[in-house]
């Protein structure tokens, strides 16, 4: 059976059965299931897959959208950014102290989302009854991320490309300091904090390649007995697959990676203290850094 990935507002995406057996294209628009009515979007890739691994649950493709279901949108568009305004208000009245975010209206009208941040819980259920009353719909309020409020606005990295998350990420990986440790990266946060003013998702992309490369050599600052003489390393290159050595005089060699890593095996090694990393310290300075 063909399947077909639907995105929706702000890249929100999802899988859809065309069990209907239609004609589907990328880059047109259709109509959808969705919770108790249904949604449009746009087709964003389609695939045939087997009967047996399509999960019970997977939605419908409903139809094609037709010339009315296009001109809608601007009308959708302009009725989230009401509710928006309402919203704001009411959670002003309610005391409330969260950031809201975004809002999508379902195609159908049966629902309305509003997406927002906050430090810790709300409680915002007198709220939901006040925008119920207001709209005369289904309300639904999602606390969402950091990451994922950058996500649904999109927009460039420092790269000079569209953000990961709004393109191609489905899932959020976990990322560390100690990725950008091991990459020899600055461990500042103008330097590997992206939109969100969260660590770059993109520090572990390339992470396995460089503990690939540094497998079997001494961390910089790292004394060798090699080559008659004692040495420091002084710096390791990975991009231009070299590596810097230092006698105790100050004479200075630099090599191929490759070639040390094979003399490797007759050199003594004085590995250089590894220095802690305060996550929590400098985490914190992200933070700051953000507001």
């Amino acid at each position: 059976m063909e399947i077909a990935e639907v995105q929706f507002k702000a890249q929100r995406k999802e899988i859809f059965k065309n069990s209907r057996a239609l004609y589907l294209r990328t880059g047109n628009y259709c109509v959808v299931q969705a919770d108790r009515g249904e949604d449009m979007g746009t087709i964003i890739a389609l695939a045939q897959v087997a009967d047996k691994d399509i999960a019970v649950s997977t939605k419908e493709v409903l139809r094609h959208a037709n010339d009315a279901d296009i001109e809608s949108i601007a009308d959708i568009r302009a009725k989230e950014k009401e509710a928006l305004t309402v919203c704001q208000e009411k959670a002003g009245e309610h005391e409330l102290q969260m950031k809201l975010v975004d809002v999508e209206c379902q195609f159908d009208g049966n629902k309305i989302t509003f997406y927002f941040t906050s430090d810790g819980r709300i409680d915002f259920r007198s709220l939901v009854k006040d925008l119920a009353s207001i709209f005369r719909t289904r309300i639904d309020l999602r606390q969402i991320g950091v990451r994922d409020e950058a996500r649904r606005f999109d927009g460039m990295g420092m790269c000079g490309r569209r953000l990961c998350c709004s393109t191609f990420l489905k899932d959020f990986e976990p990322v560390t300091l100690k990725m950008a440790k091991d990459q020899n990266l600055p461990l500042t946060p103008t330097k590997i904090s992206g939109a969100c003013g969260r660590l770059m998702c993109c520090l572990a992309y390339e992470l396995s390649d460089y503990k690939e490369m540094m497998r079997g050599v001494p961390k910089a600052g790292s004394k060798i007995n090699c080559f008659g003489a004692q040495h420091r390393i002084d710096k390791i290159n990975l991009f231009e697959e070299a590596i810097i050595l230092s006698d105790e005089n100050g004479n200075h060699i630099e090599m191929p990676l490759q070639k040390f890593k094979e003399e490797m095996g007759i050199c003594e090694v004085e590995p250089v203290e590894e220095e802690e990393i305060d996550e929590d310290a400098l985490l914190k300075d992200f933070i700051e850094d953000e507001e």
